[in-house]
């Protein structure tokens, strides 16, 4: 399998890497990129069209700002090759249909970068809902803080960070949701930089996403409440607890990198293999929800959908 990675930035040098581990790295695509293919023995090109010019590859990784996803997407699709876009798919969720009809047109696969997917914790967490371990999932909160990333310019909060718990809460609870209400607002950047958001979902579930780019420390969390037990897990130490009935449990669970997860499974879609990356379709729901969230948000009233 030959990947090329396109744009070699703030996250995308770690694709990078992780394709270079796993020998599936044919070019670096970034006009500041030429120290990455140095160092990992590719070919370098400044453009995705040099590189779709000179370079067979099968796949490419999009890991540039959001503003141009689906143009180079677009031109990664018609030429028939697989596409995986960083998070959010698109500005807007029409273009994100558009590239969903693109790929499936011209029979290639498209996923976008929603990194939580593959974190084992969530993994061992959707295995009890799917299985009623602990009975019906009821709500689940997610908090998220750090200072703000530097390379993150050209979008807020809600599209940066919030989309991640938007997307996980859609795929633990199964469904989207038929609500949204967002409150957020701007204190020392351009784009909102604090956002709390509720999503309601049929039979009167909940998920609230509250995160910010103020306060120094990072958080990562998640809790669950289910029917018959409470479930919390720290995304960066994948380390989660159950609380049943006054006591604690801590399942054993390997840490394994998240990023090195989502790629295998790019790669395991392409040759035909089961995985559980993002469909094309959830990547577009993610986007219109936090669409609506940042309408929610400037509007001050809730947002009422009917997705897909």
């Amino acid at each position: 399998m030959r990947i090329v990675q396109i744009g070699v930035g703030g996250w995308g040098k770690n694709h990078a890497r992780i394709l270079s581990e796993m020998g599936a790295l044919a070019a670096v695509c970034d006009p500041a990129g030429a120290q990455y293919a140095s160092k990992y023995s590719v070919s370098h090109y400044d453009t995705p069209a040099e590189a779709l010019k000179s370079e067979k590859f099968d796949g490419a990784i999009i890991a540039t700002p959001t503003a141009t996803h689906a143009e180079i997407a677009t031109m990664m699709l018609e030429a028939k090759k697989h596409v995986l876009v960083e998070k959010p798919m698109t500005y807007s969720s029409a273009d994100g249909a558009r590239l969903a009809e693109t790929a499936r047109r011209n029979k290639v696969i498209l996923t976008c970068g929603y990194l939580e997917r593959f974190n084992p914790a969530l993994g061992i967490i959707k295995d009890y809902i799917r299985n009623k371990t602990y009975g019906d999932l009821v709500m689940m909160e997610f908090h998220r803080e750090n200072r703000m990333p530097l390379h993150i310019k050209d979008v807020g909060i809600i599209y940066d960070t919030s989309v991640h718990d938007i997307e996980t809460a859609n795929w633990l609870f199964g469904s989207t949701p038929q609500m949204v209400f967002a409150s957020s607002g701007r204190i020392r950047h351009e784009h909102e930089d604090h956002a709390t958001i509720m999503l309601g979902y049929q039979d009167s579930r909940v998920a609230v996403s509250s995160s910010n780019w103020i306060t120094p420390n990072r958080v990562r969390r998640l809790s669950v409440v289910l029917t018959e037990a409470i479930i919390s897990t720290d995304f960066i130490t994948q380390k989660t607890t159950i609380e049943k009935d006054g006591e604690s449990e801590t399942p054993d669970n390997e840490w394994r990198e998240p990023l090195l997860l989502e790629i295998q499974g790019f790669i395991d879609a392409i040759n035909g293999k089961k995985s559980d990356i993002v469909s094309p379709q959830e990547a577009v729901n993610v986007t219109k929800i936090a669409e609506a969230a940042l309408l929610s948000g400037q509007k001050g009233i809730p947002v009422y959908l009917d997705l897909k």
